[in-house]
């Protein structure tokens, strides 16, 4: 008699490699640590927003009133959709384009995503790219925008030093006067002057360019392994910003002046709560603020194990997050009261947003301090490690959802495949090294991830709670953490969330905006091309849609609604996690009863496996229900 074969999915678990390892697909890859997943996403969500943004935001909503609207947009917008991506990811093992598996007719929205987080891909790491120029200018014992005289300067430079070491008593009009920092940063890093406008990019600046490839090439060095290799650099870059952030905080509040720009930063303007702008700017702080929708924290959740609890995950990030931007609030803020107390002016003449705050306002208060450029050091140090960390998202994002869709040819290859991608990424970004470079970054910036990003995750919202269905998903999250989500949640995935993106879009739409850089005003024809990047990440949807419904067979009617039903393949990705209607339903199965697998595996009925024994009483009885 022939021997019995042990199917594989039977075997011991003494034959499994290590704990971690044993629940997910190995060919894919998955993390080798408890702590990577939890400092990834920490390392995605917080970024340079949380430093340049937030504070900024905070102070022209109404200042300390403006944390209301925050944390109540928080509630309603930021945890539900987060704990969506999360569920999504960790339930399939699948990334942003294979993940639409769950109803195919949708796929588009999966496309969307790719080309939206391509787009931002290029011009944050042009950022990343200015963060490297000036972390190496720093390395020096006198800033080089510390003083006027330099050959860039014009007769407009005012230096500061001067004022303070001329007579006080003779009143300084500043109005008309550009700082030094400022002229470094527009005439020489950039040498905007080189460019008359979009239209004419100029000259490639080869410093910034070499920045360009470095920043790239650390990317690219620290994905080489998939999140084998960035989980353990995030370790460092995850937590290391924190350091830095209370270096700088403690040194900000002991300097004079500090308490004025807290203070400025802090003071509760009610009234503007009154204000729908306000609620917006909370909600659209929210939004980009946690990286809901591009897809990173679907593809960092799909290398999880099962059973990871996701639920506390979803709370510890997200809380972190928003009090990581309360306290870079005080670091900035401080610093711009000391500023402000040294030029003599009013905080809001100095306090900026975005690049404008990290690359002027910024590098010139660490000018008037003691040990100058070791402050400049450690402030954009912090920023390239903030900036490294959401970069890394990016990639394997993009990585990720092509390699999972070949994945035969692509996933052996993983490596090569991800330095072709950051090739690609490179040469496109070569534009945002020109003399006129600073005016593509506005256009990307302003548009890749605007009305298209707030489309992308409206559809899938809609989607899982109405194509899929509530029920499905939460009783999908019921076998994957062993609990239901509760009416908080449910409430919020099927009302609340939407509704307020839905608003979200459509102020956007009200009050557009055309834009600007200082004052430059963008050409009718770069609107265009702005407006044509958000629009096609929309259209990828309907395109997805005429896709599916050609590759199924019946009348139109029949076609999208097969189309829109779940595949055969869709669920957990290991068999021993199917159970209810996802058994069996994988291609090659082995096993009729995921739960023999489990009881042969651990020795006995885990508390997972009481869920799974529920899950499909429940089902039973749903159906016993329908057929009566």
């Amino acid at each position: 008699l022939a021997q019995p074969v042990t199917p594989d999915l039977l075997v011991s678990p003494s034959s499994q490699d290590g704990d971690l390892g044993s629940e997910c697909p190995e060919d894919r890859g998955n993390w080798t640590g408890r702590l990577d997943f939890l400092l990834s996403c920490i390392g995605y969500c917080v970024g340079l927003g949380n430093v340049w943004r937030f504070p900024y935001r905070a102070y022209t909503n109404g200042g300390g009133a403006f944390l209301v609207p925050y944390f109540i947009m928080l509630a309603i917008c930021g945890i539900p959709i987060f704990f969506m991506e999360l569920s999504l990811g960790q339930f399939s093992s699948l990334g942003p384009l294979a993940v639409w598996k769950i109803s195919p007719l949708f796929k588009g929205v999966g496309m969307g995503t790719i080309l939206i987080v391509s787009l931002v891909a290029i011009y944050y790491n042009m950022i990343i790219a200015y963060v490297l120029f000036y972390l190496f200018a720093s390395l020096t014992s006198d800033l080089p925008w510390q003083h006027c005289g330099n050959w860039w300067n014009t007769d407009l430079c005012l230096d500061h030093h001067v004022i303070k070491a001329g007579n006080n008593t003779l009143p300084v009009n500043i109005s008309n006067t550009v700082s030094p920092s400022e002229e470094y940063w527009s005439r020489y890093v950039l040498h905007i002057q080189g460019s008359s406008g979009i239209g004419d990019p100029g000259r490639i600046r080869w410093n910034l360019c070499l920045c360009l490839l470095l920043s790239w090439t650390i990317v690219y060095l620290c994905i080489l392994k998939g999140v084998k290799s960035s989980g353990k650099v995030v370790y460092f870059t995850a937590t290391f910003p924190y350091l830095i952030l209370v270096m700088l905080l403690i040194r900000g509040v002991t300097l004079e002046g500090a308490w004025k720009g807290i203070q400025f930063y802090l003071t509760p303007q009610f009234d503007h709560l009154l204000s729908s702008k306000v609620w917006i700017e909370a909600a659209l702080q929210i939004f980009y603020s946690l990286g809901v929708g591009f897809g990173g924290l679907l593809t960092f959740a799909s290398y999880n194990t099962f059973h990871q609890n996701i639920y506390r995950d979803t709370f510890i990030v997200t809380l972190g997050n928003a009090i990581t931007s309360i306290l870079a609030g005080f670091a900035i803020f401080s610093v711009l009261g000391y500023m402000s107390q040294e030029l003599g002016v009013p905080v809001n003449q100095v306090a900026k947003a975005g690049p404008g705050l990290a690359f002027v306002v910024y590098p010139q208060a660490m000018t008037m301090l003691p040990l100058s450029p070791f402050w400049s050091f450690l402030f954009f140090f912090m920023l390239l490690t903030l900036g490294l960390d959401s970069q890394f998202a990016f990639m394997e994002t993009i990585v990720t959802a092509v390699t999972d869709e070949f994945p035969y040819y692509l996933r052996p290859k993983k490596a090569s495949f991800s330095a072709v991608i950051c090739i690609a990424l490179f040469l496109m970004g070569l534009i945002l090294t020109t003399e006129g470079g600073m005016y593509w970054l506005v256009l990307l910036d302003d548009y890749s991830a605007g009305f298209g990003l707030m489309v992308v995750v409206i559809t899938t919202c809609l989607v899982v709670t109405r194509v899929y269905g509530m029920k499905r998903f939460c009783r999908d999250i019921h076998m994957m953490l062993g609990f239901k989500p509760g009416p908080y949640f449910r409430a919020c995935w099927m009302v609340l969330s939407p509704a307020t993106m839905m608003a979200l879009l459509v102020y956007n739409i009200v009050k557009y905006q055309p834009s600007e850089y200082g004052n430059y005003r963008f050409p009718t024809w770069a609107e265009v091309l702005g407006i044509l990047m958000g629009v096609l990440s929309c259209l990828m949807i309907p395109m997805g849609m005429v896709v599916a419904v050609l590759q199924e067979e019946g009348t139109l009617w029949e076609r999208v609604q097969q189309a829109s039903r779940p595949a055969m393949d869709w669920g957990p990705s290991l068999e021993e996690n199917r159970t209810g209607v996802y058994v069996a339903s994988l291609a090659g199965s082995q096993s009729p009863k995921p739960l023999m697998v489990h009881m042969r595996k651990y020795g006995g009925i885990t508390s997972y496996e009481n869920t799974a024994i529920e899950v499909d009483r429940e089902m039973e009885e749903e159906d016993d229900e329908e057929s009566m």
